[in-house]
């Protein structure tokens, strides 16, 4: 059964998830945005072995430390979509933008797709994508434990910003609605920052929705 872990890094706190099956301990880490020492100690401790990097969007804070894990760990980094292609060519210009230390550049392996599937030890998650927060942006769906890992497009409580270049708020509330509010209401949200929630509790209660008549 695959099973997951959040590790807050980055000045930011942004969300790290590690994800794993429980049985082989293949992992993977999604948005792994800097602190790598301490997402090593953590793989480490778990007993797990890394297998891949899954990015929902360029923003350093998520991706900032993939490039260091990946050539230390030999796996491939696969995302974001290729609308985020910028943001990735421009990390130097993030780093300075947000006062965080500089991070090596990369290109991923593979730019996701709508309807992708991503497989961990023979479990399977699609990928959906939500641009708005950012044109190239995707998330992760688990159906058989009813997991969700969202990015920067849905908080509990709140939505994702929409005034970084190319951030759209219109676009952003239209992926909220197709793609995740299409989802069951017992399905776990895992955001990119702060706690998680569901997508039954953010429908009924996440003001954003309810203003824009999504509920």
């Amino acid at each position: 059964m695959l099973k997951h872990l959040q590790i807050a890094v980055t000045p930011f706190q942004q969300n790290c998830s590690i994800v794993y099956c429980d049985q082989t301990k293949d992992a993977a880490l999604v948005d792994p945005g800097g602190d790598t020492q301490v997402l090593k100690q953590v793989l480490a401790e778990q007993g797990l072995t890394l297998k891949a990097i899954w990015l929902t969007h360029g923003h350093l804070d998520h991706v900032g430390g993939s490039a260091e894990l990946a050539n230390e760990f030999a796996v491939e980094i696969i995302g974001p979509g290729v609308g985020d292609a910028f943001w990735l060519e421009g990390l130097d210009q993030q780093a300075q933008m947000f006062g965080l230390p500089q991070v090596d550049k990369f290109v991923p392996h593979k730019w996701f797709e709508h309807g992708d599937v991503l497989e961990l030890a023979g479990e399977k998650l699609t990928v959906r994508f939500t641009p708005g927060h950012t044109p190239g942006h995707m998330v992760f769906y688990h159906a058989d434990t009813g997991v969700v890992f969202v990015g920067d497009v849905l908080f509990a409580g709140g939505v994702g910003r929409s005034d970084f270049p190319q951030g759209n708020h219109e676009q952003l509330m239209q992926s909220i609605q197709q793609q995740l509010l299409t989802l069951p209401d017992e399905t776990t949200v895992v955001s990119g920052h702060g706690p998680t929630t569901t997508i039954g509790k953010e429908r009924r209660s996440n003001p954003f929705i309810l203003q824009a008549g999504l509920s």
